[in-house]
This record gives C-alpha cells, structure tokens and sequence, in this order.
C-alpha cells in the first residue's frame, strides 16, 4: 500500500517541503520545495507560512506529515520565532487531519547519514542518492524531503515489530 507523507523543516523566512511517495520497501520524491516568508513583520511571515503549507498540503494530498522538531539554539529569540514558524505548519497540517509525527534533528541525520553530527550538506547529498535526484536542490528543500524520509523508516520499523509480535 503506498503512503504519501510530507515532510517539513520549518523555518520562519524559509519553511522547506518534501512529499514523497512510500510503498513496499522503496521511496518516490513527489515534490520538494521552499515557502518563502517575505513580509517584514513577523505575523504575517507566520500566516505565510501557514498558507503555504496549506497549499501543499491541498495540491499533494499526504496521508501523514513529519516535522522537525525546535532545537534549543544560543540566540533565544530565534528559536521562539522558530517555534511560532513550526506551530504555524503543524496546523496548517491538522486542519486537514494529518497525523504529525516529530523527529529531532540528529534522528533526522542518523536516519540518512548514519550520524547525527552530520551537516546540511551531507544531508543533501544522501537525500539526493536515495531518491535519485539530480541537479540543484535548496537546502532547506532536501532537509524536508530528510525528515520525510526519515518517517518513512521509523514507519517501516514499528511496522515490522508490530507484525513480529503477532
């Protein structure tokens, strides 16, 4: 049975999306792209973001969606801002009953790079590998399309230990 999750990394200026597409053992990319937030205030840069999830969200129909989670960063205002930009996603996705899951960033990482001190570019590049994508890829883009993979394989895990305790 094939499952479309969507993945998000979200961001205040720049919220990443991923939709890709799961079935049996194999991932397909749909789509990836950024929502960009280009008011000067903050409010509507949040009202951007969730529109544009929206829109995503409509255009794409997922089953589920994955997000990552807030790190705690050393500028505490920004990751407020981050937090309100996430929230802002999240709803956009629960307002058509999506099932959220959240991954923190190194589970992210570990998922796709095997560590979870890896950095944006080697993200990418797994990203790009396991999907066969080629040509250019905005980092915030292939960081979605990661936390959407990354679901896929937490999915495809608690599958299997559920059917193994039957």
């Amino acid at each position: 049975m094939k499952t479309r999750i969507l993945g998000i990394d979200p961001g205040s200026r720049t919220t990443g999306f991923g939709v890709i597409d799961v079935e049996g053992g194999g991932m397909t990319m749909i789509s990836a792209g950024c929502v960009r937030s280009v008011a000067d205030d903050f409010p509507s840069r949040l009202k951007i973001v969730y529109d544009g999830v929206l829109e995503v969200v409509a255009e794409y129909a997922p089953d589920e969606m994955a997000i990552e989670q807030v790190f705690v960063q050393k500028n505490v205002d920004s990751a407020l801002k981050l937090g309100q930009a996430r929230g802002a996603a999240i709803c956009a996705g629960l307002s058509h009953d999506l099932p959220i899951h959240e991954y923190a960033a190194r589970q992210v990482k570990q998922a796709l790079v095997g560590k979870g001190g890896a950095d944006k570019h080697q993200v990418q590049h797994m990203v790009k590998i396991l999907l066969n994508i080629h040509g250019d890829l905005p980092l915030d883009a292939s960081d979605a399309l990661a936390v959407a993979m990354c679901h896929a394989h937490y999915r495809q895990t608690r599958q299997r230990l559920a059917m193994s305790a039957l």
